[in-house]
């Protein structure tokens, strides 16, 4: 790793603040050899001076654009993915002007709340994990819900190698219910469902943190609020 200078940042850094990706994606990039600083390849760890040129997949950075955060309801079906050969990607069903990316992510048949930036630094602070920022679900199961269904998602699910955190869960009707939870893992709802023989039907994401998604409609999307970032840029540092 390159020594630290007081007027450098680092590689990742530098490519998420321009708003191509975040900066784990970033990683990945130098990883595959496709970022060079001055000409020579670059690699993790090295960071950038005043008046270096980067490049990514041979071409120049282009200056950061003015951040853009919104707030998207997801309909069934929208993969959240930047990949353009996935027919269904939730940048091509958008269309911004702008080129954004998805922090986080909801699997393909859920849907619901889902924040897009073209602002990389800020991802890594919204998922980190121990900054437990609830995320709301509404879910309908395929049975009538029991007291032990309830205490065994409450106590928390083993799934994935590990017991997941404990959550809030508020019943709705026989067969739906809400859940808070402070974790993301892959799939989480529906295996912890799983896990006590339970089939999810449909799982809608309603908030992360102090936003919901309130009269959005399926399918459309709003800029967050200069209020809502304000609350968030406090919850994140």
């Amino acid at each position: 790793m390159e020594s630290r200078n007081d007027n450098s940042i680092s590689l990742n850094k530098y490519i998420s603040s321009s708003g191509i990706c975040s900066r784990r994606e970033a990683d990945r990039l130098i990883e595959s050899g496709k970022v060079s600083i001055n000409g020579k390849r670059a690699q993790k760890g090295n960071r950038v001076l005043p008046g270096d040129h980067v490049k990514v997949n041979g071409k120049k950075l282009r200056s950061k654009s003015k951040p853009i955060y919104i707030a998207f309801n997801k309909p069934m079906g929208i993969v959240c993915t930047t990949d353009l050969k996935e027919p269904k990607n939730i940048i091509t069903y958008i269309g911004h002007t702008q080129r954004l990316f998805p922090i986080g992510r909801l699997d393909k048949m859920s849907t619901g709340l889902i924040f897009l930036t073209n602002d990389g630094d800020i991802v890594n602070k919204i998922l980190r994990s121990e900054n437990e920022h609830e995320k709301e679900y509404f879910v309908k199961v395929d049975r009538d819900i029991t007291d032990a269904f309830v205490q065994g998602m409450l106590e928390g699910v083993p799934i994935l190698g590990k017991k997941t955190k404990p959550c809030k869960i508020d019943v709705q009707s026989p067969r739906t219910f809400k859940i808070t939870l402070t974790e993301g893992m892959n799939r989480q709802i529906r295996r912890m469902c799983e896990h006590f023989e339970y089939e999810v039907k449909s799982l809608r994401r309603t908030r992360i943190m102090h936003i919901s998604l309130n009269n959005l409609k399926i399918g459309k999307w709003r800029n967050l609020s200069s209020k809502e970032m304000y609350i968030m840029q406090k919850k994140i540092k």
